[in-house]
């Protein structure tokens, strides 16, 4: 999974039960079909995800409408390619003690009618977001006082006691507990989408959801508006003239929704301009043909996505038989043969695009006869080597089904069965969320800046390892509560240590994606993160 993992996708499953989708019912002025009209530059982005709606208000995990919707409606800060947090909306986000959030809207932003963006807008975007009407679950606004543990406030409410705006440019958020700055920013700060309360505000919560003004804004913050689309197919936008941080030099912007095998050709033809790593996924085995194409450049992102293997630790109790596994898979070979060596072995979450990577941890090497002196340990106490393990695998990520068939046969090498399933992702997440499998496979982002989180909830009872460490525990509260980056380091560290000796999931390898851009086009380079922040300056070589 993308974006800001796996929990957020599982809120949105949920969320598309209770929620309603906006027809795909736009205006005709947009140029789907991405041809020029004399005059007019467009540029084509290619995306392999589906959008489920195009309201910021029903915002989902995926990277797709986060990063499709942010071009209408700022986030308060974006991650840049540094890994920086970078004002968009907010000029700065502050805190002194972790519990008490300051926002300040960047004095020159205003909305494309020319009023300006205030403190009442974000606070309004907030409420509406918490209303139980839209029940939009993915948002996790339950931190923040005045809300409920379901993150909602009460039917009617008209306001939120931890959510207040100080003065016309200044909104102040107060949380339930304390909450590292990098936490608040990654979770709150790139994902509350702020809407023109003057416009919006005396529509009725409950019309919020299915509202077909969001099908073709005439009011927003960002570098374009949509002008017509096809949830499953495209989104046409046109530029905003009067966006504050400059006009855009593009006058049409289309996304264009595309199976990943048809990103290499769409390259070739010169029908995509652009992919970016986590919005686009480039087949693996499609790596070289992109490379060889003379009109494009590559760019390989940071290693951010981890093709993490879960234990479910209550049906692999015994750790001897989970360190087996760990000393049975040659992640080695795997990278180099199925990755063509662009990928990274770690141990534990954290990889090496973030602050808070400790490369001291040295990963676990292949070593066959230690995982079989292990499994006749384990043996020795009652462990069945007859009984085989069900692996859950994802059918669609290609790479991996093959890859699991090699680390099935090297297991079996050690004594150890291990049953491939490979399942659609729905099933997959049904089987994680229940606890129906013994190891399960999927892509997860821990965010560099901000793995709290992920790794808090994995690590717990209800998350999909079933595994807790007192430890783990002790070390995860202690980033909430400082900015020290070297102290938030050492923490890691040692929840890192003890994931690599108690092993309640393995990093088979992180993935270090390919993103690719048209030479056509200046100013714009594909990475994990920021590759949108300065959209308004993409061009168009003449």
């Amino acid at each position: 999974m993308k974006k800001n993992g796996i929990k957020r996708y599982l809120a949105f499953v949920v969320t598309l039960l209770i929620t309603f989708t906006l027809t795909a019912c736009g205006n005709s002025s947009g140029s789907k079909d991405g041809n020029n009209i004399e005059g007019e530059k467009v540029v084509n982005i290619g995306m392999t995800d589906s959008l489920s709606s195009v309201n910021p208000l029903l915002m989902d995990a995926t990277e797709i409408l986060k990063y499709s919707l942010a071009l209408e409606f700022l986030p308060l800060v974006e991650l840049n390619s540094d890994l920086e947090f970078e004002g968009m909306l907010a000029s700065s986000i502050t805190t002194e003690d972790n519990i008490h959030f300051t926002v300040t809207i960047d004095k020159d932003a205003v909305w494309s009618d020319g009023q300006p963006v205030t403190a009442d807008d974000v606070v309004f975007t907030v409420l509406r977001l918490a209303s139980p009407k839209l029940a939009n679950a993915s948002m996790a606004l339950y931190a923040f006082e005045g809300t409920g543990d379901d993150g909602f406030v009460a039917e009617g409410a008209t306001e939120i006691s931890g959510v207040k705006a100080i003065n016309e440019k200044t909104v102040e958020f107060t949380t339930k507990y304390q909450m590292a700055l990098t936490t608040f920013q990654n979770t709150y700060g790139r994902y509350i989408l702020t809407l023109p309360k003057h416009i919006l505000k005396d529509v009725p919560e409950e019309e919020l959801a299915s509202y077909e003004w969001f099908n073709s804004p005439t009011v927003i913050s960002g570098p374009y508006t949509i002008a017509e689309f096809d949830l499953q197919h495209f989104v046409s936008y046109v530029a905003n003239d009067k966006y504050f941080k400059g006009q855009p030099k593009i006058n049409k912007l289309n996304i264009k929704i595309l199976s990943a095998p048809q990103l290499l050709t769409s390259l070739q033809s010169g029908e995509i301009d652009f992919i970016q790593q986590t919005t686009g996924n480039i087949l693996q085995e499609d790596y070289e043909g992109v490379e060889a194409l003379k009109n494009v450049t590559v760019n390989y992102g940071s290693p951010v996505t981890n093709q993490s293997i879960f234990f479910n630790t209550t049906s692999v109790s015994d750790v001897r038989i989970r360190q087996a596994i760990l000393y049975g898979i040659d992640r080695e070979a795997i990278v180099n043969g199925f990755l063509n060596g662009k990928g990274e072995i770690v141990d534990g979450f954290l990889s090496s695009a973030g602050p808070f990577y400790d490369s001291s941890l040295t990963p676990m090497a292949y070593d066959p006869e230690k995982a079989k002196e292990l499994v006749k340990e384990a043996e020795a106490d009652g462990w069945d080597s007859s009984k085989s393990l069900n692996f859950y695998v994802n059918s669609g990520d290609t790479t991996f089904t093959q890859a699991a068939d090699y680390i099935a046969a090297k297991l079996l090498d050690v004594g150890i069965r291990v049953q491939v399933n490979t399942v659609d992702l729905s099933t997959l997440l049904t089987k994680a969320g229940s606890k129906d499998f013994d190891l399960l496979a999927v892509q997860y982002t821990y965010a560099p800046v901000d793995p709290y989180p992920d790794i808090n909830w994995l690590l717990s009872t209800d998350g999909w390892t079933g595994y807790t460490n007192d430890l783990v525990a002790e070390a995860l509260t202690a980033t909430q509560v400082t900015s020290d980056i070297n102290e938030i380091r050492e923490k890691y560290l040692t929840i890192d240590k003890i994931a690599q000796e108690e092993v309640p999931m393995i990093s088979a390898y992180v993935i270090s994606a390919m993103g690719a851009v048209n030479n056509r086009l200046t100013n714009a380079t594909p990475n994990v993160y920021g590759s949108f922040i300065n959209i308004h300056e993409w061009d168009v070589a003449e």
